[in-house]
């Protein structure tokens, strides 16, 4: 499932947010990120990032094929669109935390440690 960046977000910023952590595979050719569902390294969801785009699928088990890197991956489903989501809700969540704290009171000038404590 293809899930859009939105605006004015990072997106490897966006899904370390949302719970993922990056996948150390020396025999991947690009970067990818996933989220465990329990205590096992599978299933888990599993994500690439394209752009402003996270490509998103469901890893039930490991390849069971030597030499082949197919896997069972989910792509749709209920599991899936409930994380897709939950990953959309975080990124809300990261634009909301933006348009509050700029719309909060401007910073008092700062000052040094004399400044502070002789109110200069």
């Amino acid at each position: 499932m293809k899930i859009p960046i939105l605006e004015g977000l990072n997106a490897i910023e966006a899904i370390r947010r949302a719970g993922y952590g990056q996948v150390s595979d020396r025999r991947a050719t690009e970067t990818s990120y996933s989220r465990r569902l329990g205590s096992g390294i599978y299933p888990r969801f599993h994500t690439y990032i394209n752009g402003q785009v996270i490509n998103l699928h469901l890893d039930q088990k490991q390849a069971s094929y030597e030499g082949f890197s197919a896997h069972s991956g989910e792509y749709e489903g209920e599991a899936v669109e409930n994380e897709a989501a939950r990953i959309n809700g975080v990124m809300e969540g990261m634009l909301a935390e933006r348009s509050s704290a700029s719309a909060a009171e401007p910073e008092q000038e700062k000052k040094g440690l004399f400044g502070r404590l002789f109110g200069n």
